[in-house]
């Protein structure tokens, strides 16, 4: 059973405006967050409809922020719900209601979802999210493709290209290319899921990846040795894939060069 969804198909308070097929992603991520004391931040208070509907699923020890740029929203507020005025894509207002909300558990930006928007407060927030599994939940990004809104099917600076870049930055330390470089979203995101008009970021600590080999060798792994040969032709394959790596074009005789790798 599904409460979020139960919640607003009953819902008789403010106006609670959804996706139905939201509420099942909503619940993957929220639900170890229920009845804890957690910091949750709502970008779009609308007609504070989801607001109430936060408060009845999390429970009384969370605080929940709502941002909006309509002043009429501040009427909403209620105990242990807080309501800020400004632009969410004004990185100066945004910057100075940090200090006030503090370390965010979880993050929903149900803005006014045009791509400055979106980008700009993931920019200005994304770090504010808990390192310790804290969600950033960006929804309605279906506006990505919708011209109104600034959007395009593989339209240049849409959050869905933006949020497709950071995966690049989520392996960055596999790279061999000076383009591509461990950051800080390297260092505290340990994963991305893309979903129908909905992005997620799970943010955690992450160590530099590393790996072994456990356990007894099925088969006799006898490393051979490169002739001169091989070792001639190893060198000039990783030099004209080098040149083809930087022109971004496919890589050629590719098995040939795995294979000579592993000789000594």
């Amino acid at each position: 059973m599904n409460e979020l969804r139960n919640y607003f198909e009953q819902n008789e308070g403010r106006l609670i405006n959804k996706f139905d097929h939201y509420f099942d992603v909503y619940e993957r991520y929220f639900s170890k967050f229920r009845n804890k004391k957690i910091t949750i931040v709502e970008i779009g208070v609308y007609q504070g409809g989801s607001l109430q509907m936060w408060r009845k699923y999390f429970g009384k020890e969370a605080t929940i922020w709502g941002i909006d740029i309509d002043p009429r929203c501040k009427s909403l507020e209620d105990e242990n719900t807080h309501i800020l005025i400004g632009s969410q894509e004004d990185p100066l207002f945004l910057r100075s209601i940090i200090d006030k909300i503090g370390m965010i558990d979880i993050l929903i930006d149900d803005g006014g979802h045009t791509q400055d928007q979106q980008i700009v407060s993931f920019e200005e927030l994304y770090q504010q999210v808990n390192p310790d599994g804290g969600i950033y939940l960006c929804e309605d990004v279906h506006t990505s493709y919708m011209n109104v809104y600034g959007g395009g099917h593989k339209r240049n600076n849409t959050f869905i290209e933006y949020s497709k870049a950071l995966v690049d930055k989520l392996n960055a330390y596999y790279t061999e290319q000076s383009s591509l470089q461990v950051d800080e979203f390297t260092k505290t995101t340990n994963s991305i899921h893309f979903y129908d008009s909905i992005v997620v970021f799970e943010r955690k600590l992450m160590i530099p990846p590393s790996s072994k080999m456990m356990g007894k060798w099925s088969f006799e792994n006898e490393i051979k040795k490169k002739t001169f040969f091989e070792k001639l032709k190893f060198h000039a394959l990783l030099r004209i894939n080098k040149a083809l790596q930087t022109l971004k074009i496919k890589g050629i005789y590719v098995d040939e060069m795995i294979r000579l790798s592993c000789m000594r």
